[in-house]
């Protein structure tokens, strides 16, 4: 299958890392995953805790992070975090954040001119933020040479056209973050299924957001797939039909994550969510109609 180190991890002829933005995010279960029992965390405190459960504060952990991919000599980002400098009304953990994650992306190998395709899973603010930077009083693209998937389902929903029936801080996000790039004639709106190039395909798997997508990897013998948001934690594994509070639409979400799984388990593909803290990355067991994590990888 996969080869797998301390830094990296490689899939056929695909490599993958991960950038990390920010370090044990705390969610309160009751908005990650709501209609979880209560006795899920606690039953499994032995392999959630400490990097997806914080026993002691009953907090579930993540992270903000990118994963880089290259592919057929092509630098890919699956998601870009929060970024730096945003106004986010109603989530203060993401106001006017300052971090070094342009330094961490250079030590990945990774400078903004050298990035060729920008994936957004969907169009929330913690996946969308350093798709741009602050640059002579106006937000431009941090990514020059690149061309940026964005799903026309969410571009419709978050975009302008909805005015006060978008959330503040989801009409800022588009805003400083989209339009930019839109406007600079970077974007590529997609919708059903995109093929990026012979190893990367965009699926859309709705319900997390009109537009939530994953991105599926085929190399080789091996097979991935980038969830974005339809796992937090992976209390969702083992009860996939709990969606977050975030969701637009529970039920839609918790259909997608069922059939997410469901294929991965079949076709053996590797599970790689965007939050995961630890080892970011997992392959699944079915058992009748429940799952489960078989092994940890990255």
């Amino acid at each position: 299958m996969s080869e797998v180190n301390e830094e990296h991890l490689v899939l056929g002829d695909v490599e993958v890392r991960r950038v990390v933005e920010v370090d044990r995010f705390a969610l309160a279960p009751q908005l990650i995953a709501p209609d979880a029992p209560e006795e899920v965390w606690r039953d499994n405190e032995d392999w959630l805790a400490p990097d997806h459960w914080d026993p002691a504060s009953g907090d579930a952990v993540a992270v903000i992070q990118t994963w880089v991919l290259r592919s057929e000599g092509k630098t890919v980002l699956v998601d870009t975090g929060i970024g730096n400098g945003r106004e986010r009304p109603g989530v203060p953990a993401f106001e006017h954040l300052d971090t070094d994650y342009l330094d961490r992306l250079a030590a990945a190998g990774v400078r903004p001119e050298d990035v060729d395709v920008v994936v957004n899973t969907h169009l929330h603010g913690d996946h969308i933020g350093w798709n741009t930077r602050w640059d002579g009083g106006s937000w431009v693209p941090t990514f020059p040479n690149a061309t940026y998937f964005i799903p026309a389902a969410d571009h419709a929903y978050f975009g302008p056209e909805r005015g006060d029936a978008v959330r503040e801080d989801n009409r800022a996000g588009f805003a400083d973050s989209i339009a930019p790039v839109v406007r600079a004639g970077q974007a590529v709106l997609w919708e059903g299924t995109h093929r990026i190039d012979s190893r990367l395909t965009l699926e859309a798997a709705p319900g997390h957001t009109p537009g939530s997508s994953v991105l599926r990897l085929e190399s080789g013998a091996d097979r991935a797939v980038f969830t974005g948001d339809l796992f937090h934690v992976p209390v969702q594994v083992l009860e996939p039909c709990c969606s977050s509070a975030f969701c637009e639409d529970p039920e839609e979400a918790a259909r997608s994550r069922v059939r997410v799984l469901g294929r991965a388990a079949e076709a053996g593909e590797l599970v790689v969510p965007a939050h995961f803290s630890g080892a970011g990355a997992f392959e699944v067991r079915r058992a009748g109609e429940k799952f489960g994590i078989s092994r940890w990888a990255a």
